[in-house]
């Protein structure tokens, strides 16, 4: 398939009772799930029965399973604290991506706090994040996706050009990979509505980062306008965005073969109808094609 479509699902009652029970509910064919409180520092232990569960099923029913580390990480922080427990609560996710089978694990590429320069700031990432790749040796492990933010504060990443130095601080490591963030970067200044807006992106976003980097989509319209800088998700087509650019992200080569989660509001209904509406873009969206074609 080449984009499978998900969202976002609730996993508290088991990885594979509510998880996919709740996927199949809203016809996803991709999932991403949170292992641990994504506004804490605990890093539980899964349950065997429900990771294996969840494993299984998932091959079976050819679901792409994803996961979102906590919002807490900050690699770039200037706290001690932080740095150590993002550390750690990385390397937590990481390990239950491999447990649970995950193509992926999404982590926000963090800020510059207390008054700290970028260059400071990634010179602590590569110090912090290169060990936790270089775990990453078995071919069944996650990939660690970087996933920007809407340009808010003293943000590492937020524009497409700012994966340029993030990536160069990893030393383009081949486990790295981006989750491109549709709210996030249009809210940081890429007007993905104007006409052939999302294909310049993503050609940006190869030009910088090269081809086969981009591994995962977060659908999601905006209720804020281009370079608002505000991180606030609206259903798709409901928003600023609209719906045209996804049927242009849907036919890009760059997004061959990659799937979106949405993240949107509204609760079941609202995602069943956004993840229907993605799926009849892509039907309508001739593989291999550009905007325009």
């Amino acid at each position: 398939m080449r984009n499978p479509v998900g969202g976002h699902v609730p996993v508290a009652g088991g990885l594979a009772t509510t998880g996919l029970g709740y996927a199949r509910e809203i016809g996803a064919e991709a999932v991403q799930v949170f292992v641990a409180n994504p506004r804490g520092w605990a890093v539980p232990d899964g349950r065997p029965a429900q990771d294996e569960a969840f494993r299984e099923q998932c091959a079976a029913e050819g679901i792409s399973p994803w996961i979102h580390a906590p919002y807490l990480i900050n690699f770039g922080s200037h706290t001690e604290e932080t740095a150590l427990r993002s550390v750690t609560s990385m390397r937590h996710s990481l390990r239950r991506g491999r447990e649970i089978g995950t193509r992926g694990v999404v982590v926000h590429t963090g800020s510059a706090t207390g008054g700290r320069s970028r260059e400071t700031a990634l010179a602590q990432v590569r110090e912090l994040v290169l060990p936790l790749l270089d775990e990453l040796t078995e071919d069944g492990d996650p990939m660690l996706l970087l996933e920007g933010t809407a340009g808010q504060g003293a943000s590492l990443c937020s524009r497409v050009a700012d994966f340029g130095p993030y990536f160069e601080a990893l030393e383009f490591h081949p486990r790295l990979g981006v989750c491109l963030d549709t709210c996030h970067v249009y809210a940081a200044g890429h007007d993905l509505a104007a006409p052939g807006g999302m294909s310049e992106t993503l050609d940006a976003l190869v030009a910088t980062v090269g081809e086969g980097r981009l591994k995962l989509v977060h659908a999601n319209d905006s209720k804020e306008a281009s370079g608002a800088h505000k991180d606030r998700h609206e259903n798709i087509g409901s928003g600023h965005i609209g719906a045209e650019p996804f049927r242009e992200l849907l036919r890009h080569p760059a997004t061959e073969g990659v799937p979106l989660i949405i993240e949107t509001p509204g609760g079941q209904e609202k995602y069943t109808a956004d993840i229907a509406l993605l799926k009849k873009l892509r039907e309508r969206s001739p593989e291999g094609g550009r905007a325009g074609v």
